[in-house]
């Protein structure tokens, strides 16, 4: 604080409490928070009793030190002196403490005792309980809330988006809408971010028009375009994307990096190479983040020595240093290659910790070209880095299986029984015209049109086996009959959706499928031969990135 309020306050011959308390809020806010907590011993050691204004000033200043064992000793004094811990000013600031500091249940059990709450009573505790995951005691809390401003509806959708559970949040900015509650930023980046992990076109347009409506249009905000362009990239649309993002009247990098990864995930290295040329000679440096999406951009096509250029220009020309995140990119980019030796020596001499990303990647590229060696080096690293991780298990597990090495495979399903993994199922979605979101789990036919997708599914098959296509029974990482692991192929999620589109969607109509794990080789060969014989574009969006199928081929040249 500016020395010169304490030299005024320090010629005052009996300060009040507010005086008192006022100085005390302004070291609070502008430091050294430290006085604070000394003009309150000199104001209690003068006899001056304290206001409630002087608690909120003195319980900022906990906040801001994360000192709660001092922030204990107020609250004792703010019940001592006056019962100020009824005041809810006061009652507000100790939440806040107790939240910052990372006590919630001692913030909670303060707000359960306020005689009075306010709705940042509520709303402080909804985000809180947020911030670590647990969304069913903030809807309770947000359900009990008797007056619902903007400040807690935007905590709930921006909860539920930051938790990875996108249906709610737009469930919760559906009902904010109706209820004609205004939106601010905040709540818009929130939804887009919904939107863009739900993948569904229909909500992508909802939002875009509402945006547009509130005057907040992507063009003047470049928060609110890097958003959306980062949404329509994940939605499968990076044509829209695109679009938003030349109209934009400001960029910054993270608009550019959002359009580079964009036109990356779909397979359009070249649109993300010249993009990031053109930024380099603007006044915009890149970041971090710009080299992960145009070294995805490259590791997505095999263009690896554009790729090494790219990295080894990082700090020479940009004063970026590469992070494990961009070790992760090169590593991916030389193993996708088939130099799996060449990846592995960069591993085991990069400067920093490869972290459980870069040994992934090696990994993934061991799985492609069926290397159990360099697997088992790989996956014993990542057992340390990420124990839990049941992914890295079943990888393992696959390439032994690829290699028919089925002994090993039941040492690594073994480890993860003893370890209690639980596998996740292959699960699809598809959004037919009516706009709803139909699932699809691997195995299950328990879908209401089972029986006419069955008959779809095997129809399109006998199509494609008479122009040559063969399942590709090593796509089942089991030691079962070849008759066994074609039924499994046939109830790959990703079938079942296409099929159900087939069904429901007007001919002609692309067919835009989401898949929550990555796609397998069978199911790949399946939707090329399908977009060829039904004269479909369709779109798949693993968790890697986005396959266009059109006419036979795929947008990733069978690279991925």
């Amino acid at each position: 604080m500016d020395p010169y309020p304490r030299s005024i306050f320090d010629q005052v011959k009996c300060p009040n409490p507010f005086l008192y308390s006022a100085v005390i809020r302004g070291y609070s806010l502008q430091g050294p928070l430290s006085e604070s907590i000394k003009l309150y011993g000199l104001m209690r050691t003068e006899g001056v009793r304290p206001v409630s204004f002087t608690f909120s000033a003195i319980l900022k200043a906990c906040s801001a030190l994360l000192d709660v064992s001092l922030g204990r000793q107020m609250h004792a004094q703010s019940i001592l002196i006056g019962g100020f811990c009824s005041d809810l000013f006061v009652g507000n600031t100790l939440i806040d403490m107790y939240i910052k500091c990372g006590f919630l249940e001692c913030g909670r059990k303060v707000f359960d005792e306020m005689p009075d709450k306010d709705v940042i009573s509520w709303t402080g505790l909804i985000v809180a309980y947020a911030k670590i995951g647990d969304m069913e005691t903030s809807r309770e809390l947000f359900d009990g809330l008797p007056v619902k401003d903007m400040m807690a509806w935007t905590a709930m959708v921006t909860g539920f988006a930051q938790n990875a559970r996108p249906r709610e949040a737009i469930e919760f900015f559906e009902r904010m809408q109706n209820a004609g509650v205004g939106t601010d930023e905040v709540t818009l980046i929130g939804v887009i971010s919904a939107c863009a992990q739900l993948g569904a076109a229909k909500y992508a347009d909802w939002i875009r028009d509402i945006v547009e409506k509130r005057g907040s249009a992507a063009g003047h905000s470049v928060v609110l375009g890097s958003a959306l362009i980062d949404m329509y990239s994940k939605c499968g649309n990076v044509e829209d994307a695109y679009k938003v993002f030349a109209g934009m009247n400001d960029r910054n990098v993270f608009s550019y990096s959002s359009m580079i990864m964009g036109f990356s995930v779909h397979g359009r290295a070249d649109d993300a190479i010249k993009l990031f040329n053109e930024m380099v000679k603007t006044e915009i440096k890149p970041n971090k983040v710009t080299f992960i999406g145009v070294l995805t951009a490259c590791v997505h096509r095999g263009m690896v020595d554009e790729g090494m250029s790219i990295f080894d220009s990082m700090e020479k020309c940009y004063g970026v240093k590469p992070s494990a995140d961009h070790y992760t990119c090169i590593v991916d980019l030389l193993g996708r290659a088939g130099r799996l030796e060449e990846a592995l020596e960069l591993v085991k001499t990069m400067p920093i910790e490869p972290h459980g990303g870069v040994w992934g990647a090696l990994l993934g590229a061991c799985r492609i070209h069926g290397n159990p060696d360099i697997a088992t080096i790989a996956a014993s690293h990542l057992f340390e880095l990420e124990p839990n991780a049941i992914g890295n298990y079943i990888m393992l597990s696959n390439i032994y299986a690829s290699a028919g090495r089925w002994l090993d495979v039941s040492w690594a399903r073994k480890l993860m029984r003893r370890k209690g993994l639980k596998k996740n199922p292959g699960c699809s979605w598809i959004e037919p015209r009516k706009g709803v979101i139909h699932e699809f789990f691997s195995g299950d036919m328990t879908h209401p049109m089972s029986s006419e997708i069955k008959q779809v599914l095997m129809d399109l098959l006998d199509r494609l086996e008479a122009t040559g296509y063969q399942p590709k029974l090593s796509s089942v990482p089991y030691d079962v009959s070849d008759e066994e692991k074609r039924r499994i192929l046939i109830t790959h999620s990703e079938k079942l959706a296409l099929a159900f589109g087939l069904i429901s969607m007007n001919p002609g109509c692309s067919i835009r499928i989401m898949k929550n794990l990555r796609i397998c080789e069978d199911c790949h060969l399946v939707m090329c031969g399908a977009s060829q014989i039904t004269k479909r574009d369709i779109v798949v969006r693993d968790n890697m990135r986005f396959h266009h199928f059109c006419n036979g081929t795929c947008s990733c040249g069978n690279f991925w």
